[in-house]
């Protein structure tokens, strides 16, 4: 048995992985995907002083008082950053890392570095009466959606459960200065259909950081795949661990 932790990234929260974590349970494991300081249950924490730091803490503090090993850690789209740090700062308890869709970072990066877009969007708060706060992408014509997603209940359901992302979280720089970081493996998992003008992703180096030979994978569909695809993205998870 394995340990699945899923965390979210900008704007979600822990039950966008609802049709996800089923199938990894029904497959023998255990399966944690909380929400993040801000954002579901904790939705009234949201405040200008919520950031990746505190993002962070809440991963670790939660590995800590589950006493969690042996965790895949996955992280969605802005949660690559979280992921990173949180692997930094247990790296003894991470098996895998796997980069769903998401930001790569460097050590000191923050989101304005890896996905310079973002800064149109911090800009745009800092015109409006709360600049601390960005309120969720809007929807765009098909094939783009709201995330990628098409349908329009599950659209609707989707936008229910989204929250504004504080501007601390996309500006504060990803700590990889622990050697032991490296050693862990890591996937990333690339969604390949139709992407907004705009978005980039870095290319793939050839190995991981580890050495060993960088492991990438695609599912044909928009960015919230966990929604869009959630059979797929469960093959390709259990995988890791067969």
């Amino acid at each position: 048995m394995s340990t699945y932790l899923l965390v979210h990234g900008a704007w979600h929260d822990g039950r966008c992985w609802n049709r996800l974590a089923p199938l990894l349970e029904a497959a023998g494991h255990r399966v944690l995907h909380p929400s993040l300081t801000g954002y579901g249950d904790k939705a009234h924490l949201l405040g200008p002083e919520v950031g990746l730091e505190m993002h962070v803490e809440d991963v670790v503090r939660l590995i800590k008082d589950e006493d969690l090993t042996e965790v895949v850690l996955v992280g969605h789209s802005y949660a690559g950053l979280v992921i990173s740090s949180v692997a930094n700062e247990v790296p003894e308890r991470i098996a895998h890392l796997v980069y769903l869709d998401a930001m790569v970072p460097e050590h000191g990066e923050s989101a304005v570095d890896v996905q310079p877009i973002t800064q149109r969007l911090i800009d745009l708060a800092a015109s409006s009466d709360t600049p601390w706060r960005i309120p969720p992408l809007p929807e765009l014509p098909p094939p783009f959606g709201l995330f990628g997603v098409t349908d329009p209940a599950d659209v609707a359901w989707l936008r229910a459960t989204l929250s504004d992302q504080p501007v601390r979280c996309l500006q504060q720089p990803v700590r990889l200065d622990n050697p032991a970081t490296r050693d862990v493996p890591r996937t990333q998992i690339h969604c390949v259909g139709p992407a907004p003008e705009g978005i980039t992703r870095r290319p793939v180096p050839a190995t991981q950081p580890n050495g060993s030979p960088s492991r990438v994978r695609e599912l044909p569909t928009g960015h919230d795949c966990m929604i869009t695809m959630p059979s797929e993205l469960s093959e390709l998870l259990l995988d890791l661990r067969r």
